[in-house]
């Protein structure tokens, strides 16, 4: 059955097609990827209105055209805040940042009204171009319109105060929360970690815990990345041991590169690879990158020259690696195994087989 004929059937029996039941079917088909189909349709549609635009912009917003998204926003024959909002948090799920900031600014120069999801994806997209000053007006402009700010607003505050630097701030606003939800408090514990402030994030753990709130995959990459930035081993390895046993939590990826983060900032490198070489899992670039960034630190040749090459085999031959180990070669007096590596590395095929290591146990 060719994309979104069932939706079709249901469609051809409707007797009288008003614009709803198009824009039903459109939204039938975009909902299910069927793009060529909803374009056709859209094309058909004897009448459209605001809502049918609006599917259509949402629907290629959602299936990854974020291009042929803005034509369509363009033509809009009239807008209205939804299909404003759709657009803006288009580019910023996207991460064109940049793009819905100057968008949010011409939907206010135009006289447009913006509701909490609209003030939400701008605030994110100020989290994400680090932009505080244009995060303070949108703040500012909230507070001014006396709109009610919910829970998902205020955790976006806490987050965009914090990503642009104001750690305070961003405090500021989680305190004054009522009722705090896990992504509130996610965002202050990754807030205070990304700021290095390792015992404040451990903190505001405790605090949530305290408050019945449990944690989740998200919450222990936010203490684990706290312990890595503050140096707690101590701490970091306790929170790693009980994450399945007290919060139902399994490790994953991101846990481990956290802890080879940790592992790798206290100079532990052998603890390091002992922990990458029991995962159950195939580990990535990022784990590869901690120990190597580590390596750099602590200036370890051979754990280096061994993590470039694990970060080869997943075609990660990026130029960083190179001024990485130039620079701990430097600190040894070696230069010439950086140039055998490279020249390694650029031959055709070479080193791609799973290759045996001083990181294996034993025979």
């Amino acid at each position: 059955m060719g994309c979104g004929m069932a939706i079709f059937r249901v469609f051809e029996e409707i007797l009288v097609k008003d614009v709803t039941s198009w824009n039903a079917l459109l939204f039938g088909y975009m909902n299910l990827g069927c793009v060529d189909q909803g374009r056709r349709a859209f094309e058909m549609m004897p009448e459209r209105n605001v809502v049918s635009w609006t599917t259509m912009v949402n629907g290629l917003v959602n299936n990854n055209k974020l291009d042929e998204a803005r034509f369509y926003f363009d033509e809009m024959p009239e807008k209205n805040v939804v299909s404003w909002t759709v657009m803006i948090s288009g580019y910023e799920r996207n991460d064109q940042f940049l793009e819905a900031l100057e968008l949010f600014v011409s939907m206010r120069k135009l006289g447009y009204c913006p509701n909490q999801i609209t003030f939400s994806s701008t605030l994110s997209a100020c989290a994400g171009f680090s932009t505080l000053v244009f995060g303070m007006q949108i703040h500012a402009s909230i507070i001014k319109s006396g709109q009610p700010v919910d829970i998902i607003l205020s955790s976006t505050l806490v987050d965009m105060y914090a990503k642009c630097g104001d750690i305070n701030a961003a405090d500021g606003v989680f305190e004054s929360i009522r009722e705090k939800n896990l992504g509130s408090w996610n965002s202050i514990i990754g807030g205070f970690a990304g700021h290095g402030l390792g015992a404040k994030a451990l903190e505001k753990f405790e605090s949530m815990k305290n408050a019945g709130v449990r944690p989740d995959e998200i919450t222990l990459v936010h203490v684990l990345s706290a312990c890595a930035r503050g140096g707690l081993i101590a701490e970091g390895e306790m929170h790693f041991e009980k994450m399945e046993r007290d919060y139902a939590v399994e490790a994953g990826i991101q846990h481990f590169a956290c802890m080879v983060d940790l592992y790798g900032r206290v100079g532990q490198l052998e603890k390091a690879v002992e922990l990458i070489r029991k995962m159950p899992f195939e580990p990535d670039v990022v784990i590869w990158g901690a120990l190597l960034g580590a390596c750099g630190l602590h200036s370890s040749l051979e754990v280096g020259l061994f993590a470039a090459e694990e970060m080869y085999k997943l075609e990660q031959d990026h130029p960083a690696v190179y001024s990485l180990l130039t620079k701990i070669n430097g600190d040894k007096g070696k230069w010439n195994q950086v140039t055998e590596l490279r020249n390694m590395m650029k031959e055709s095929g070479a080193r791609k087989q799973k290759a045996g290591s001083w990181i294996e146990s034993p025979t």
